[in-house]
């Protein structure tokens, strides 16, 4: 069986765990949690990064820090995962879906005017597979309507768009480093801060509301509780876990890319005799090869597709049901305009395996019977 995710580790994660256990400091904030956010802050250029045990805590802490109140309306994509929206309804917010675009599968920057109220008061683009949302056009509209954008950069760490990294455009950022993305620590994730004026609030935050952290460098005599917040730090040991990614990040990412080159190489065949479609990447966004996938022409094909692997030992996945049309999508949150593209897209999506232990004979195994399945379909 060729697993659907195989995490990938360094050798080193077990050396710096050790590490971190003879420092004798493994709640949060230890050398590891300090050595990683300081890594992150110079390589995206950003004001403050704050790693935390899941990309939904730092979902949870934006929405915190945007001061979501009840009936505070959030438009976002209705194609990502449930935690995009759940951190805005924890605090009464209200998800306002709007659809995605055909070509990245990622918000569409020219439905979002539509979808603005007096209730509006933040944006989430979700940057679908590492491919970067039209941040240009989504930053002017935040601007002109007074509102906060909040990248949920889960799947786009170290992609750029327009030469910016993905999570230092909006005002916050959120990312994973879930087993099942580029760099990992087997649950994790960070807030982003661009703008300096939220950092001393996010810190009381994730610090179960009390000022610690301002303790801890002298600021006060004493910490106490502040404000509201929550336990949203990892552990050192998960940092130091994640710092041994971090070390081996070009060899992760070109490996990764390389399995991305050949599946793209490979079916590119079968795009042209329109059966299936590519994944598109406009050329002003650099992407980081989170995810391969195929879009087949219908449901049918997709499920006889992932039937057929699954027979030959290979693990194919579909991605996200849709938020709007599920239980609690249409319980808390809204619809703007028409989802055809959402609805349609999300059945006809198959994403391959894809890893950085994944090797390119396996790649190939794996493609030869995608195109062999095709074929014969």
């Amino acid at each position: 069986m060729i697993p659907f995710n195989d995490p990938f580790t360094t050798g080193k994660e077990l050396e710096y765990i050790n590490q971190a256990i003879a420092n004798g400091h493994l709640s949060g904030d230890g050398e590891f949690t300090h050595r990683c956010q300081s890594w992150l802050e110079k390589q995206l250029g950003i004001s403050k990064a704050l790693l935390t045990h899941s990309c939904t805590a730092a979902l949870e802490m934006a929405a915190i820090l945007a001061d979501i109140q009840p009936g505070d309306e959030v438009i976002m994509p209705s194609y990502t995962f449930v935690s995009t929206a759940n951190a805005f309804v924890l605090r009464g917010g209200v998800p306002v879906f709007v659809d995605i675009r055909p070509d990245t599968l990622n918000l569409d920057e020219s439905k979002i005017e539509a979808a603005i109220t007096l209730r509006t008061k933040a944006i989430v683009p979700v940057h679908y597979a590492g491919v970067g949302c039209e941040m240009d056009k989504i930053m002017s509209i935040a601007e002109q309507y007074n509102l906060l954008v909040i990248e949920d950069a889960a799947q786009g760490i170290l992609a750029r768009y327009r030469g910016e990294p993905l999570g230092s455009i909006g005002h916050m950022a959120t990312l994973s480093f879930h087993e099942t993305k580029n760099i990992m620590s087997g649950e994790g994730g960070a807030l982003l801060l661009n703008d300096p004026r939220l950092v001393e609030r996010a810190e009381i935050i994730r610090e179960k509301g009390t000022n610690r952290s301002q303790f801890f460098r002298g600021h006060v005599d004493k910490y106490t509780w502040v404000d509201v917040g929550s336990s949203y730090l990892p552990s050192d040991i998960i940092a130091a876990f994640l710092w041994a990614q971090l070390e081996q990040v070009e060899a992760i990412m070109h490996r990764r890319m390389q399995i991305w080159q050949h599946y793209h190489e490979t079916f590119a065949a079968l795009e042209a005799q329109s059966q299936v479609r590519r994944p598109i990447t406009p050329t002003h966004c650099q992407f980081n090869a989170h995810m391969y996938y195929l879009l087949l022409p219908n449901l049918g094909q997709r499920m006889a597709l992932l039937t057929q692997l699954k027979q030959k030992g290979i693990l194919a996945v579909f991605h996200y049901v849709p938020l709007h049309n599920s239980p609690a999508g249409l319980k808390y949150g809204r619809v703007s305009g028409i989802m055809t593209n959402t609805e349609q897209l999300s059945d006809r999506l198959v994403r391959l395996p894809i890893g950085a232990k994944i090797t390119l004979q396996e790649a190939g195994y794996i493609s030869s019977l995608v195109l062999q399945i095709l074929t014969e379909q």
